[in-house]
């Protein structure tokens, strides 16, 4: 019910600043297939994170997140280099001018020092998954309810959840709940083994994974939407100017416009997508 409900909003939200994306990229589209002269190459960090990146069977990096950076760079005249490693690396690398683009990051203050951020290219709710063990022990319908519990709640290190978690992991009690991990699959294995109880994740890859590990049946997502944040690209400030930025964003706004953002997602994303979201319908 959340979920729906946020979509209905967002769509509201939305409708007027999508219209404007969608009018300017068109014209932009016309006026020239090019939006930069040649840029040369510029690093784009991947991870195995399907659906957003992971390595096809030629060993060619795939997935949403690849190939719109692959197509928003190439309207610029620039050329992505993949460049594998995980999150909390990627935004050392990032800070320090050693990679360019970070795609699928959420706009935070204490990232602004580094990174300049693009317009959205992606929403897909953060939620919360648990082991149909644990949802027969525990009722939670918001994260403040694992306060009090025994419930065992993994985090990736380095990741943004969102504002509410921001407030809540402030606070003794709820931190006590919570199991530092370095990658999401070792989360999900140990919540087979019940050394975890539940997770947060992207809505979209979360499926993904667990029916990849065969293990939909096991963990399931719940009914708790922890940030509804639209995931943007992050790029160094040591790297790349505010000229390159706004190309950028001229650059996705025309894929909005003729189609190829739509195109991309839902080769990836088993739902239908609403450019006003940027989303499932």
């Amino acid at each position: 019910m959340q979920i729906h409900k946020w979509r209905a909003r967002m769509i509201l939200e939305f409708r007027k600043t999508m219209c404007w994306w969608l009018a300017l990229g068109w014209l932009l589209a016309l006026a020239h297939p090019a939006l930069a002269a040649d840029c040369g190459i510029k690093t784009v960090r991947w991870f195995d994170d399907a659906p957003y990146s992971f390595a096809g069977s030629n060993g060619e990096v795939r997935g949403f997140n690849a190939d719109l950076m692959r197509e928003a760079l190439k309207r610029m005249g620039c050329t992505a280099k993949f460049v594998e490693m995980p999150w909390a690396r990627a935004l050392l690398e990032l800070e320090a001018g050693r990679l360019d683009i970070l795609p699928g990051a959420l706009r935070k203050p204490e990232r602004e020092r580094f990174a300049y951020f693009s317009r959205a290219i992606n929403r897909s709710p953060n939620v919360l998954f648990v082991h149909k063990n644990a949802a027969a022990i525990y009722s939670i319908h918001k994260l403040a309810d694992l306060v009090g519990t025994n419930f065992r709640l993994g985090t990736q290190i380095g990741v943004t959840y969102g504002p509410d978690f921001e407030v809540l992991s402030k606070t003794p009690e709820f931190t006590a709940r919570l199991t530092p991990v370095s990658l999401r699959k070792s989360a999900w294995k140990m919540m087979e083994v019940g050394r975890l109880d539940g997770i947060i994740a992207d809505e979209a890859t979360g499926l993904s994974e667990l029916q990849a590990l065969g293990l939909s049946k096991d963990i399931t997502r719940s009914s708790v939407v922890v940030s509804v944040e639209p995931a943007t690209v992050a790029l160094s400030r040591m790297s790349v100017t505010e000229d390159f930025l706004k190309a950028f964003d001229r650059s996705l706004g025309s894929m909005l416009a003729d189609g190829k953002y739509r195109e991309i997602r839902e080769r990836y994303v088993p739902c239908k997508t609403s450019v006003e979201t940027l989303g499932c319908k």
